[in-house]
């Protein structure tokens, strides 16, 4: 019992206190903003923290505005609380970004009622934009890469089956991207997790503007 203390129950780990990580949440006149002007709210964790930035000067360039509501370690029931509250607090635009699933590598179950939940909360006349993930943490040893590398697989089949059923639910497809060519895990992700700069970021960036455009 001892190693399925170190490794959890699903072989990942354990995930940590996230609430005192790095965030970056928009300013209320934000908020407002992107919500009268119908751009785009965007849920993330540490990739979005890294990337948001980069992502919302691109969107700018097309015109769309994004507030966002960022923090690294935090998995996706507490972003999905973040949702609901902005949903309450601010009404929504026609777009919701979702770039969480990553911190869930460690209780994969937990996601697929969490997905159902967005889904409620956002109503049948707006679109959702969850971007899959992928994990190999390469500074962990072999056994939990495969663990991570599972995880992230049943996170993302969970995903998959909710845009089966949500008309309005659209994955982008950031594991398969990767997965498409060898190098691209390597040179896209500088951690096996995170997107390196600026290669990765560009990357999945773009497919994230691709995917909202076409919706």
């Amino acid at each position: 019992m001892g190693e399925l203390t170190s490794t959890g129950a699903y072989g990942s780990g354990v995930l940590g206190a996230w609430e005192r990580q790095a965030r970056a949440i928009s300013s209320d006149a934000q908020i407002r903003e992107t919500r009268e002007t119908d751009g785009v709210f965007m849920f993330g964790d540490s990739i979005g923290v890294q990337d948001g930035p980069s992502l919302a000067r691109l969107l700018s360039q097309h015109g769309v505005n994004m507030a966002v509501h960022n923090w690294a370690g935090r998995p996706v029931t507490p972003a999905v609380d973040a949702l609901d509250t902005w949903a309450q607090d601010h009404g929504l635009p026609h777009r919701i970004l979702m770039s969480v699933g990553s911190n869930d590598i460690f209780t994969p179950p937990a996601v697929a009622a969490q997905v159902e939940r967005t889904m409620q909360i956002v109503g049948d006349e707006r679109t959702v934009f969850w971007v899959n993930i992928q994990a190999a943490r390469t500074g962990h040893g072999p056994g939990v890469q495969v663990s991570d590398q599972r995880n992230s697989a049943w996170i993302n089949l969970q995903l998959a089956d909710a845009q089966r059923r949500h008309e309005n639910l659209r994955v982008v497809q950031w594991a398969e991207h990767l997965a498409a060519k060898p190098n691209r895990l390597a040179k896209y992700l500088r951690d096996g997790l995170h997107p390196s700069i600026p290669l990765g970021q560009n990357a999945r960036n773009a497919l994230i503007v691709k995917a909202l455009k076409s919706g």
